[in-house]
């Protein structure tokens, strides 16, 4: 049983600004993983800080807890324009994957932002929304164990989920629908399907493209995803969700790009190669979990 000392040990590593980036993020998805309303609390209270990518973060963990708690700081960090879009981005994803239609109206209202990665994610937040309420069912369990933002697609034929994915003229719900369907059949084909993604549609799409690969862990993919880090004309929001999965892949190649890119100039490309070095490392490694914030405060105490 975890104390609240415990817990709150956790959350004051996670908001020391002083810790390294890689040891606040363990601390992060360990309160990600131990849930309730001081977890929550400890979350919201970090949106202050000067990383987006861990801002960008901490949304993402909030949406994929699923707690209703969480909807009064998500819906302040969607509307706070002083937020870097990807840190409004992704707590639009947020409110969706929570998946409360009491957010329907907020949602909609911001589906129409000047900023386009914001627009289109709670476009798709919105369409999961509907979705949800229209079939009447949970989207069922994700293979990742994760809170998707579209359904996968009943398909299963990788040739013509591939089509769906790269065709630029249909929805993007149903694009996703395909990433995410894609991800679940799995296998080298799929992969490489998956991979063509990062040469199209917007830096929203293929941000997500790279999360998905990094999900499926297969080294198949790692010449891709290396290309879009190495590129410099890339979004910033593509290269750093493509570090993080070549840091998931762990395949031995893949590191001297992530020590490179670790100077980067971008601070979100940078900081994500510095937390990718660390995942590498924990991939590649002995450690028994990577959410080991509760034996760090206590190493240190």
């Amino acid at each position: 049983m975890v104390t609240e000392e415990e817990v709150n040990a956790v959350g004051r590593a996670l908001v020391d600004a002083a810790q390294p980036l890689p040891a606040r993020f363990r601390a992060l998805f360990t309160l990600r993983n131990l849930g309730g309303p001081a977890a929550v609390a400890w979350i919201g209270s970090a949106f202050g800080d000067g990383s987006a990518l861990l801002k960008h973060e901490l949304a993402y963990c909030l949406g994929q807890m699923q707690d209703e708690a969480a909807i009064p700081v998500l819906v302040r960090v969607l509307q706070d324009t002083n937020q870097e879009p990807m840190v409004r981005h992704e707590a639009g994803e947020a409110l969706g994957a929570i998946g409360n239609p009491d957010v329907l109206d907020i949602l909609k209202r911001y589906s129409e932002d000047p900023v386009v990665e914001v627009a289109e994610t709670c476009q798709l937040a919105v369409r999961r929304l509907e979705w949800l309420q229209q079939n009447k069912q949970d989207l069922g369990g994700s293979p990742y164990c994760s809170v998707d933002p579209a359904p996968p697609a009943e398909e299963t034929d990788v040739t013509k989920l591939r089509e769906t994915l790269l065709d630029e003229s249909r929805p993007l719900f149903d694009r996703y629908r395909a990433m995410f369907a894609l991800r679940n059949v799995g296998g080298r084909a799929a992969v490489l399907a998956l991979a063509d993604g990062l040469r199209c549609g917007s830096a929203l799409f293929r941000h997500e493209i790279g999360y998905v690969l990094g999900q499926m862990q297969d080294e198949a993919c790692v010449p891709q995803l290396t290309a879009a880090l190495c590129s410099l004309t890339e979004s910033p929001m593509v290269r750093h969700e493509c570090a993080e999965a070549l840091g998931s892949i762990a395949h031995p190649s893949c590191l001297q790009t992530l020590r490179t890119f670790a100077c980067d100039a971008e601070p979100v490309v940078r900081e994500s190669c510095q937390v990718a070095l660390d995942m590498f490392e924990y991939q590649s490694g002995d450690q028994f979990q990577y959410a080991d914030g509760l034996c760090r405060p206590q190493a240190s105490a």
